[in-house]
């Protein structure tokens, strides 16, 4: 088993380096930074500092915090002249880098207001996503929890005000908060208006984080009580059952988190616990990627089932038993993924980015899980 570990270590090691070159964090190239990516590629290193006791790790987690600011906290070039999201002078955007939100990343810029909207076209269109959001306020409070520098859950708590204050409004015809699924850049209309699944979820449990370790912060500036009520309340009416890996990889996660906030006795982790058994069993149903070839599968949704799979594992006993049918498609998945024949196939190389961070993440999860 320690062996295993180690393996296991090296290869996400490896990973991480050719993720960092390709990227440009440790070269001279112009930066290609992605929100969703770059936030699991933070905890990564900071697991790889946490397990090490490298400080080199550290720094290149730091390094990509401070090189997704910088660009995605700009809109991207040709756009606006490229100034800060935030319309703060520089001085001001240093100190508060995320306080009107971050763009994804992608590649076409964000559909104009008097353009038609395209489903498929939309998925390539830059914007802001809440669910992206939230992946990074995880990764900036992992980085106040390592480094002990409370700058950066502040700029994560800011960044949840905002994100809660922009995203989430109350729909005139029910009376009750709902959430947009996409936001312009500016965060100044809704791209797509559909409510994400798991949205309110993840907002819930990463805000009740951020609070927490706050309370260490002798700052003390913010506090996210209303918000947390208030995704708690979405949360509740929420769908949570799915079939799709990805998603479910995040439930898994979230059922996880709950239990390390010592929220196993509330009624919402038995509903959270009885829906991801409902979704593996509607996914092992529904799909049998293990019996597809590599060049059929999309790895970084298979690869985010199994940090989710890996994640509920480590539960009490009487928790992750519940699961225990399910676990070993964790290791399946891994073991695919990491046989660099199944990686020379063209849907790996269109998502290579995500592909290799999500591998890692996967083969050492404990920088993202904490």
């Amino acid at each position: 088993m320690i062996k295993m570990r180690e393996k296991n270590l090296l290869m996400a090691l490896r990973l991480m380096e050719e993720f960092a070159d390709k990227t440009a964090l440790v070269s001279q190239k112009s930066p290609k930074r992605y929100l969703w990516t770059d936030a699991f590629g933070v905890c990564n290193y900071l697991g790889f500092y946490e397990t090490l006791k490298d400080s080199r790790y550290l720094d290149l987690a730091i390094k990509l915090v401070d090189q997704v600011h910088e660009t995605l906290g700009k809109y991207a070039e040709g756009e606006h002249t490229h100034k800060r999201l935030s319309a703060l002078d520089e001085e001001e955007a240093g100190l508060h880098p995320t306080i009107n939100g971050l763009r994804i990343g992608k590649p076409l810029p964000q559909r104009r207001e008097n353009e038609p909207f395209d489903e498929a076209l939309e998925w390539e269109r830059d914007g802001q996503y809440f669910h992206y959001l939230t992946k990074w306020m995880r990764a900036l409070c992992r980085v106040t929890q390592l480094s002990g520098d409370y700058r950066y859950n502040r700029w994560a708590m800011e960044l949840a005000k905002t994100s809660f204050n922009k995203f989430s409004y109350i729909d005139p015809y029910s009376g009750q908060r709902r959430m947009y699924w996409k936001m312009s850049v500016d965060l100044q209309r809704p791209l797509v208006k559909s409510m994400g699944q798991h949205d309110a979820l993840d907002g819930w449990i990463v805000f009740m984080q951020l609070q927490t370790t706050a309370k260490n912060d002798p700052l003390k500036k913010l506090n996210l009580s209303f918000e947390i009520n208030e995704l708690r309340k979405m949360a509740l009416q929420s769908h949570l059952l799915t079939a799709d890996p990805l998603g479910l990889g995040g439930l898994l996660c979230d059922t996880f988190f709950l239990a390390k906030q010592n929220m196993q006795k509330d009624p919402f982790f038995t509903k959270i616990l009885f829906e991801c058994i409902e979704s593996l069993r509607a996914f092992k149903d529904t799909q049998n990627p293990i019996c597809l070839k590599a060049q059929y599968r999309l790895a970084f949704r298979e690869l985010g089932l199994s940090l989710g799979l890996k994640a509920v594992q480590n539960l009490q006993n009487d928790v992750s038993s519940a699961f225990a049918a399910y676990l070993p498609l964790a290791d399946e998945i891994i073991s695919f993924w990491s046989k660099k024949e199944n990686r020379q196939n063209q849907t790996w190389i269109e998502h290579e980015d995500i592909n290799t961070v999500s591998l890692a993440t996967a083969l050492a999860p404990e920088g993202y899980l904490g």
